[in-house]
């Protein structure tokens, strides 16, 4: 049968196919046909990946990691520079924008999720957090069964929504969940009073608390509902990308190269305010260093 395309819906399926394509591809060839790399990045996960200011480039813990992995695939392609350029991204959109090319990598604070293991394939974990809660010491609140009818802030699309509801299906917790868009928001919830508590990982709670303006005010709950390893994802079914990202993150444990970035991010001053987190590297992260693996939970 003979018929005609609108001009716009011939242009969308010739973007499509091209699309496609590139894909198909994989990873490496489309970095080695663009001469560039896209890293998925956050503005306030301290310290993992934040910005100091609009215009500046992301920094931290895993924004390090993932800029080794830039230096591994200009190597293997034998290029002499490959541009670097991020999309913030945030907890609702982040695996879309891997999954449809839009970013290669997701260089954040992803937990590694046996259900996101449909959608993504997921890098040795370079860290384990604890889920639990922060609250302004004036608070009167010192566990978790003490949220039992406050108003408990989180991260719109997060794992600590997800943990949270299912203690309030379980009858342990009964809370009023109030939702941020994002890390920042969800403490600025907190420090306003919107909220009496703020549910995330224990280490992203630490650096918030820290760069804030009155960190005297704040405590982490000791409970914790659940362990999480962060890992960075990459798009499924890109077995060459990815044996070249796992050999890279291997290699920065086996080495000792990530105790090296570990130090620099965890047990030293760092910007914005030149505040060190102290936060000691667990046994538990210790034992992924020296056993890398990419487990979901």
């Amino acid at each position: 049968m003979d018929f005609k395309l609108p001009l716009a819906s011939a242009l969308a399926l010739v973007f499509a196919c091209g699309a496609a394509s590139a894909q198909d591809a994989g990873t490496l060839r489309k970095i080695k046909d663009s001469g560039t790399i896209q890293i998925g990045a956050r503005d306030s996960q301290i310290p993992f990946s934040y910005k100091l200011s609009a215009d500046s480039a992301p920094i931290g813990f895993t924004n390090d990691i993932c800029l080794k992995i830039v230096d591994a695939v200009k190597a293997k392609l034998g290029l002499p520079k490959i541009e670097v350029r991020y999309t913030m991204l945030n907890s609702t959109n982040r695996i879309p924008l891997l999954q449809n090319g839009t970013v290669d990598l997701d260089c954040a604070t992803t937990t590694n999720t046996t259900q996101r293991q449909a959608q993504v394939d997921f890098a040795p974990s370079h860290f384990v957090t604890n889920i639990t809660a922060a609250v302004k010491k004036s608070s009167g609140i010192n566990a978790l069964p003490d949220l039992n009818g406050k108003n408990v802030a989180t991260v719109s699309g997060s794992t600590s929504i997800q943990l949270l509801r299912g203690a309030r299906k379980s009858g342990t917790i009964e809370v009023n969940e109030i939702a941020g868009k994002d890390t920042s928001d969800g403490f600025l919830l907190l420090s306003t009073g919107r909220a009496d508590a703020y549910v995330l990982d224990d280490v992203q709670l630490a650096g918030m608390i820290v760069s804030s303006t009155n960190p005297g005010d704040y405590k982490i709950l000791k409970e914790s509902l659940r362990q999480e390893p962060y890992g960075i994802m990459l798009r499924k079914d890109d077995p060459e990308f990815k044996a070249l990202v796992d050999e890279t993150v291997n290699g920065l444990m086996k080495s000792g190269a990530i105790e090296q970035l570990y130090t620099k991010w965890f047990l030293s001053p760092v910007p914005p305010r030149n505040a060190n987190l102290n936060f000691p590297m667990t046994d538990t992260v210790r034992e992924i260093y020296k056993n890398p693996n990419n487990k979901g939970v």
